[in-house]
């Protein structure tokens, strides 16, 4: 979680919300991400989505392919990133500071482990999440 850390003091940097994910499996960093929707104009450049793109990059192919990996990111994930995160079949996603806005990981909704979907992934909640939710509220704070 140190280094998704890391990623969001990074997205923080170039103005961009501070939310920051790192692909992990065993000690090896496999990918990383930030958040990068003002930068690139696209809304769809989240974190999580960032890191998978990374990842398939890096050589990450195939329905295996994230097999043994766990992500790291300092938002629980919304919708839209659980999505990708199921399609991918990463198996084991952590989080930091809880969305209760957005959440699709157990706040609002639980798409990561919903039984109807063709994976799902292990899920720990709440990782430092004093330390990541402080980092979302102090940009908020400042921009309001």
């Amino acid at each position: 979680m140190r280094l998704a850390l890391e990623e969001a003091r990074a997205a923080e940097a170039a103005e961009e919300v501070p939310v920051g994910a790192v692909l992990m499996r065993g000690d090896e960093v496999v990918a990383r991400g930030r958040n990068g929707m003002r930068e690139s104009g696209d809304p769809l450049r989240h974190a999580e989505v960032v890191c998978v793109d990374a990842a398939m990059e890096a050589g990450l192919r195939g329905p295996e392919a994230f097999a043994g990996t766990t992500l790291y990111v300092t938002l629980e994930p919304c919708a839209m990133c659980c999505g990708a995160i199921v399609l991918a079949r990463v198996p084991r996603v952590v989080f930091g500071a809880w969305d209760e806005k957005a959440g699709m990981a157990g706040s609002l909704h639980d798409l990561l482990r919903h039984p109807r979907l063709n994976h799902r992934a292990d899920v720990a909640g709440g990782v430092l999440a004093e330390e990541c939710g402080a980092l979302l509220s102090a940009f908020f704070s400042a921009r309001r």
